[in-house]
């Protein structure tokens, strides 16, 4: 038996019309608010997911973990980051994007706040393992939503100001380590400021957050649908006229669309589209762990002191937050593809420089330090194309469990697999450095010759475009 291509055609142009009325829609503060409550979400669970390399320099004399349970330390909120987001999006595309948003944050939260009362390390990996489960369904959840609320030429200052306020919980991370380094109860205390925010983001996403028009058309809610878009309309000032259900099209009118299996991620037609994105996302993601995780224990082990360390973590994560910033400018002027080479390309000087600055003497600490920046600046500031790239590649109706299962499937790699193998050789700068080296540039030319640009309203590329690919 053949199985029929997935072709992800509309039903009918409805889904068209609701987008183009949601691009049609001026940029205002309330789109404004929309972001900056996203990132804030993005920043609370960026700042839960980095925690784990201060976790390892600052729990193990207190707790009096092992080689092995630090070791796994290192990859035990990864490994149920990855079970979490293959659950987020087995349910995701079936129930609200806003639910999927809120069962991630507030569980990521409220196991964070556990931290502080762990007296062993079996205790604290059995937290980071709950909170990786949160984190799989909340890291995820803002891309999609966000894909589908923002107008197609805001989707760059979306992405911009997510990602630096997620570069700026990276850098808070080490630099709140950096504080508390010798401080006995230290991992205890950098614990408190993301644990906390249980009681600030999830009332936030309730009343800010609207739901996803697109969704609900997809599930047949019509009615809710347009309701959803004027109530948009309505908080951005009521500059465009408000939509109606006639305007979608009669023969869509209470009809509910089946969603196509989850199979359909890699059907015909759609297969090339998930490959590309979730191994773009993929090789740039695994960067980001490599240093969160792994670069404050390879530079000690490498003779580095520990302020150092934390220092030089703190200085990656502080100069892509100006990176992300110039990324968000490019991914619209020259295209997502060509933007994603530059940003991966462009660590490589940087990581030479992280590499050799073990060999330069007295000069160490410079070129280390100008090689981060150079770093920070320019492969950990991918994201802001990388993920947007990633939602682009699916269908309104494959959008949230191909988000998901396209992040999913690369953190067994990033989040997983590269740490777990790696952190018995950081003390080797060639063998740490030179990983990301490849990956920087496996990285930088996959999508440029594999890949194809999606810039523009979505559903013209991934609704009606991918089956003519």
């Amino acid at each position: 038996m053949t199985t029929a291509p997935f072709s992800p055609r509309l039903a009918s142009s409805a889904g068209e019309r609701l987008g183009q009325k949601l691009d049609s829609i001026p940029f205002s503060p309330y789109h404004l608010a929309v972001i900056l409550v996203l990132g804030l979400m993005g920043f609370v669970e960026g700042y839960d997911a980095a925690l784990t390399g201060s976790l390892i320099v600052l729990a193990k004399a207190p707790l009096h973990m092992a080689a092995g349970e630090i070791r796994f330390l290192a990859i035990s909120a990864g490994v149920t980051l990855v079970i979490g987001g293959f659950l987020g999006s087995a349910v995701s595309d079936h129930i609200s994007r806003k639910a999927v948003i809120q069962i991630g944050v507030i569980s990521t939260t409220f196991f964070t706040l556990l931290i502080p009362l762990a007296q062993s390390g079996v205790q604290l990996l059995v937290i980071r393992v709950l909170t990786g489960l949160g984190m799989g369904f909340g890291i995820y959840a803002a891309f999609p939503i966000a894909a589908e609320l923002l107008p197609a030429q805001h989707r760059r200052t979306y992405g911009a100001i997510y990602e630096i306020m997620l570069a700026a919980s990276f850098a808070l991370s080490p630099f709140a380590g950096l504080l508390v380094a010798h401080n006995p109860n230290g991992f205890r205390l950098i614990a408190l400021p993301g644990g906390l925010m249980l009681f600030v983001v999830p009332f936030l996403v309730h009343f800010v957050i609207p739901e996803s028009s697109r969704w609900q058309l997809r599930k047949g809610q019509v009615q809710a649908a347009v309701d959803t878009v004027n109530e948009l309309i309505k908080r951005c000032g009521n500059r465009v006229r408000p939509l109606t259900v006639a305007e979608l099209g009669r023969d869509f009118e209470g009809a509910r669309e089946q969603l196509p299996p989850y199979s359909a991620l890699l059907a015909p037609g759609q297969l090339r589209w998930t490959t590309i994105g979730t191994l773009t996302q993929m090789l740039a993601v695994t960067g980001y762990y490599l240093i969160a995780v792994l670069l404050p224990k390879a530079l000690i082990d490498q003779g580095a002191a520990v302020t150092m360390s934390f220092g030089i973590s703190t200085l990656i994560f502080l100069t892509s937050i100006p990176g992300k910033a110039f990324i968000a400018y490019l991914m619209e002027a020259i295209g997502r593809r060509w933007t994603i080479f530059y940003a991966l390309l462009g660590g490589l000087p940087g990581l030479v420089l992280m590499t050799l600055a073990h060999f330069a003497g007295a000069y160490a600490p410079l070129v280390m330090s100008l090689g981060a920046a150079l770093t920070g600046f320019t492969a950990l500031s991918a994201f802001p194309a990388t993920r947007v790239y990633l939602s682009e590649q699916f269908p309104t109706a494959l959008r949230g469990r191909g988000h998901f299962f396209g992040e999913s499937v690369g953190r067994i790699f990033a989040a997983v697999a590269v740490p777990f193998f790696l952190e018995p050789h950081t003390a080797s700068p060639i063998i740490f450095f030179g990983t990301l080296i490849v990956i920087v540039l496996v990285g930088a030319f996959l999508p440029i010759l594999f890949g194809k640009e999606t810039v523009g309203q979505i559903e013209l590329f991934t609704e009606k475009g991918a089956e003519l690919a």
